[in-house]
């Protein structure tokens, strides 16, 4: 590049003053220079002359190109890892604060024995939503908490069951158990139609009052990607709050109706809606009561694993469907058939009930895994609870309680139904 050349092919002194300014950007120049040529570009003085010489000059020169520049390489051996680590430090604070408070209600239940650790973080949610100022930097993390750490923690959960136990309780029992869900999760569906609910929030409400609770909302929200998170927050504070109803109710009619501790047990595990709530209710019944509770409702959890494969299937139905009418995108992500969370609550499953595991090695990773399991769900239902506003509850008005009330008289209803039949 030389000052006759450019001379030649343009006659002015702008072009001669802006092939200086390239001569200066090819040994190291300045900033100058860029903003020289993108206001030239633009259609300011001098633009004949800087086109004549940006066309001539080779690719690759100076810095009157930039569309002709090719992206600096990522460092070597760390694909993506700015990415990864500016979402980890976006996430970090509201997953810190979530386990906390799921330690604050772990340690709670050590104080209060009786109250389930899972009840006291959607609590403490709950009051952190409504009554402190909750900084924005901590929900992208609190979204992590509601989703991925409960994904983890229901994988856990499967190595509460053992297969033999829930074999045997019977053929009588185990179809009390699929009835339980499949009556409830039909009914409570029906019904909701009826009442004019959304599908999305009756679907939601139907699995947690039929299945386990906010752990299975959550797992059916991580299918079927709720768009409102409004419809998981009603579901999760109707289930903790009818289920909690339930802990004094079921031993009172079951004392009443003269049932008996393991008939009332066997009661209680199929109509209460959350695990923990299961306990509390058993361990007011008695000791037989508790563990015929237990067994049954952990029964009830295994059912989660083929509700939520019928609800993947039926939401890739659907999304097919709206596909060929025209009113979806054929490129949206379709739900898996079964998730891989789900698979992984399937593996524990088998892991705790095959015996191949020695009970020496077994023992401590149970009580460890049963921990984390907890400090997992803690830390979501907490998060679950930060999207409760008290003002939520006016808007979404009395329906999604008629509803929640009508699911667990139905539930409640064939529960105690079967237990006279087969208990």
């Amino acid at each position: 590049m030389s000052t006759t050349s450019t001379t030649s092919s343009t006659g002015s002194i702008p072009a001669l003053r802006l092939d200086s300014r390239d001569i200066a950007r090819e040994a190291g120049g300045t900033a100058a220079g860029f903003d020289t040529d993108t206001d030239s570009r633009s259609g300011g003085a001098g633009s004949g002359g800087l086109t004549a010489n940006t066309r001539s000059r080779p690719q690759g020169l100076g810095r009157g190109m930039p569309s002709n520049r090719r992206p600096e390489p990522p460092a070597p051996g760390r694909p993506g890892a700015r990415p990864l680590v500016a979402a980890f430090r976006r996430s970090a604070p509201g997953v810190a604060v979530a386990l906390a408070a799921a330690g604050a209600s772990v340690a709670a239940t050590l104080v209060l024995p009786a109250v389930s650790a899972l009840l006291v973080a959607i609590a403490l949610g709950v009051a952190a939503r409504n009554l402190l100022p909750l900084p924005a930097a901590l929900e992208p993390g609190l979204a992590v908490a509601a989703k991925r750490l409960l994904r983890l923690g229901i994988v856990l959960l499967g190595l509460q069951l053992v297969l033999g136990d829930i074999l045997a309780l019977g053929p009588g029992m185990i179809a009390v158990v699929v009835a339980v869900v499949a009556i409830g999760i039909g009914a409570t569906l029906l019904i909701g139609r009826a009442l004019g609910i959304p599908a999305t929030q009756r679907l939601l409400i139907a699995c947690g009052f039929s299945i386990c609770g906010a752990a299975a909302i959550a797992a059916v929200d991580g299918v079927i990607e709720t768009e409102d998170d409004e419809d998981v927050v009603t579901a999760v504070a109707l289930v903790v709050l009818f289920g909690t109803l339930m802990i004094p109710i079921v031993p009172a009619i079951g004392g009443a109706l003269g049932l008996g501790e393991l008939r009332t047990g066997l009661w209680a595990g199929a109509s209460i809606h959350e695990v923990a709530q299961v306990v509390a209710a058993g361990s007011a019944i008695g000791g037989a009561g508790l563990a015929a509770a237990v067994v049954v409702k952990l029964a009830r959890v295994l059912m989660l694993a083929p509700v939520l494969a019928v609800v993947s299937i039926q939401r890739r139905r659907a999304m097919r469907r709206a596909v060929a009418a025209g009113g979806a995108d054929a490129s949206g992500r379709r739900p898996p058939i079964v998730p891989l969370f789900v698979v992984g609550f399937i593996v524990m499953v088998l892991v705790r009930s095959s015996g191949l595991v020695p009970q020496a090695v077994l023992e401590p990773v149970l009580a460890v895994a049963g921990v984390v399991q907890t400090m997992l769900l803690g830390a979501a239902m907490f998060a679950l609870g930060t999207g409760v506003r008290f003002a939520m509850f006016r808007r979404v008005g009395a329906k999604p309680f008629v509803l929640a009330a009508a699911s667990t008289l139905v539930v409640a209803g064939v529960g105690l139904g079967g237990v006279l039949l087969a208990g």
